[in-house]
């Protein structure tokens, strides 16, 4: 049953949506029809003079952090929407509202037990960007280092926290009103995004991944990571090297700076390949926002990123999918691509592999008429998605968070260079980490790493093979097995000999009983055996 708080919550969204014309988005989405009764409380009265795109934009900036990281998402994909709304939505990335500089530095003192001024030689009052989740400004260590200072939004653990309540209750809506809300799983897609925004509100496991990944790229030409100044971290606030570049999003001054556009769009793609599968840890929240260029070298620009509160890891399976998966998209393998559906589980073990292959190639097939450099991976990934449904093909939670990374990369880097041909940069990367995971140097790393294990029990090897010896020298070895499964054979050979006993006895019976009643003498003693020839043939039935 819902709170209060959630029933109140809701009426509130509703109000904003009415306020900002936008009830529609209620009454033509078929699982949140239950809402409709809300309607009631308002009258349909909302203001529909400003674009929409525009009223969208404010309405999410109203609703809160979840609903503007919503529109974050959303608005690299330029591809799915209308110019004007991705326009709009694309402020939500660095033009959230700011809070009072007054209320970060309390945070601030509060975190350091100290005046700010004693911390830093300099801090900026005026915020540098605004986000949903927190705010940052500059700063100057008291040796003179330039530096940002990231302050969590006052209250927004509360705030993320009623609206998850809000996010649970229509995922519940559409686990049971909605024709696929079995298969997409919403409670569980509510449920993994509540562990990466919750995440997200500890600055400190933000530090920790920006070093990770700091790590990782260490001597690259490929991307820059700020280093993280953990004496001055805190829960609440992040302190870390103040980085210039050009926003990603400024294609005139990305032009002017004479930047190799290609060469920056391929790189975005390779850095999003090499995070997910050759380091398994990427960056997955990179919306334009988070995302800068350094140009010391037009012909060789370099990303730098920010803002590492978003992180996603894979399992060991879950890359072996992905992997085959785009290879075999590209080879036209589609009978690998339905298998790989199979073995995963994310499809019925009953579905035919044929039937999965055709729809498979009824939707990829079509889209090789275009030159590799107009296919999108987001748009066959929805399409494929589509065609399963008919599958039963269940989401995976799990993989939601490099789902919207690929869709943010492809719609970047699209962006930045419409020719872009992601398969180029994709396959080299992918088939020398298949190589790397199936070949003869996975077998000898999976050797080396199973080292200590095997000479382990080879130095145990003599003891076991002398103890074996005795035992079989003195008569004294026993081997037993106690499976279920074998237990389960032994019963049912037991119940059938006992069957196969009753029907010879029966048989038997019958057949002496018939022999002395077509003799003509002791016809009672005949029809005697005949009858317990009968009940033993019953008792020696199979029983189901």
């Amino acid at each position: 049953m819902w709170r209060a708080k959630t029933i109140a919550r809701m009426i509130g969204i509703q109000r904003i949506l009415v306020r900002h014309g936008l009830d529609d988005l209620i009454r033509k989405t078929h699982f949140l029809r239950p809402l409709r009764f809300f309607f009631y409380f308002f009258p349909r009265s909302g203001d529909r003079s400003e674009p929409l795109g525009k009223r969208i934009r404010l309405a999410l900036q109203e609703l809160g952090p979840i609903f503007v990281k919503f529109g974050q998402a959303v608005s690299t994909r330029r591809d799915l929407l209308p110019p004007d709304i991705a326009d709009e939505l694309a402020m939500l990335q660095d033009r959230v509202p700011p809070f009072p500089a007054e209320q970060a530095i309390e945070i601030m003192e509060k975190a350091y037990g100290k005046s700010v001024h004693e911390v830093f030689s300099r801090f900026d009052k005026e915020p540098f960007a605004a986000a949903s989740i927190a705010q940052v400004h500059t700063a100057a260590l008291q040796d003179g280092t330039e530096v940002i200072v990231k302050v969590l939004r006052p209250g927004v653990r509360q705030l993320i926290e009623r609206d998850l309540d809000v996010l649970y209750a229509i995922a519940a809506l559409a686990d049971k009103y909605w024709e696929h809300g079995k298969r997409l799983r919403p409670l569980e897609v509510v449920a993994e995004y509540e562990k990466t925004v919750i995440n997200e509100l500890d600055l400190m496991r933000e530090g920790a991944n920006t070093a990770q990944l700091k790590r990782n790229f260490e001597g690259s030409d490929l991307l820059y990571v700020p280093e993280v100044y953990w004496d001055y971290c805190r829960t609440e606030v992040l302190v870390q090297e103040r980085i210039y570049g050009i926003p990603i999003s400024d294609m005139t001054a990305l032009r002017k700076s004479g930047a190799n556009i290609q060469v920056l769009a391929e790189n975005g793609v390779e850095i999003f390949f090499t995070q997910v599968f050759r380091h398994n840890f990427f960056h997955a929240d990179m919306h334009p926002g988070n995302i800068f260029v350094q140009v010391d070298d037009p012909e060789k620009p370099r990303y730098a990123a920010v803002d590492f509160g978003i992180v996603g890891t894979l399992s060991p399976d879950d890359q072996q999918y992905l992997a085959g998966n785009f290879l075999a998209f590209f080879d036209r393998d589609y009978h690998k691509i339905a298998k790989l559906h199979l073995d995963s589980g994310w499809v019925p073990a009953d579905t035919r592999i044929d039937e999965l292959e055709s729809a498979v190639r009824s939707v990829c097939e079509p889209i090789f008429n275009k030159p590799l450099a107009e296919i999108s991976f987001a748009q066959v990934m929805l399409r494929l998605f589509d065609t399963a449904r008919r599958f039963n093909m269940e989401i995976q939670p799990q993989l939601i968070l490099l789902q919207k990374t690929l869709f943010n990369i492809e719609g970047l880097g699209r962006e930045l260079y419409p020719e872009l041909d992601l398969w180029k940069t994709a396959h080299p990367i992918l088939r020398r980490w298949m190589d790397e995971q199936v070949g003869g140097r996975a077998m000898l790393r999976n050797l080396r790493e199973d080292l200590p294990q095997i000479r382990e029990a080879l130095r145990e090897l003599p003891g076991v093979i002398r103890y074996l010896s005795k035992q079989i020298s003195h008569g004294d070895l026993q081997v037993r097995v106690n499976a279920p499964e074998l237990r389960e054979i032994r019963d049912q050979l037991k119940q059938q000999q006992k069957q196969r006993y009753w029907l010879a006895v029966g048989a038997t019976t019958i057949i002496t009983g018939t022999l002395i009643l077509t003799w003509g003498f002791l016809p009672a003693l005949a029809w005697t055996l005949i009858a317990a020839g009968v009940f033993a043939t019953f008792a020696g039935r199979p029983r189901h």
